[in-house]
């Protein structure tokens, strides 16, 4: 394995571990963003683009997008006031 295989390695086990220790909504939607970005470029690296794509594209963009939806929705971010 080089260098850049041990660093993918190591931030997914970091982010694997983070996830559920976050006591804020917020970072651990961030968390998981990282942690998609991070299995796009693996699936990347393994030479399969269309999970790299799909992984990226759902993973970290849609399903992010709509953590961060909700979480504006039930007033969980700060200065998402409507009135």
């Amino acid at each position: 394995m080089n260098l850049l295989e041990w660093i993918l390695l190591f931030g997914l086990i970091v982010c694997a571990a983070a996830a559920p220790l976050c006591k804020r909504l917020l970072v651990t939607v961030i968390v998981y963003m990282a942690y998609s970005l991070l299995m796009a470029l693996v699936w990347s690296i393994l030479q399969s683009p269309d999970l790299a794509i799909t992984e990226a594209a759902v993973g970290a963009g849609i399903t992010s997008i709509l953590f961060f939806l909700t979480l504006k929705k039930i007033h969980a971010l700060k200065g998402t006031d409507d009135g």
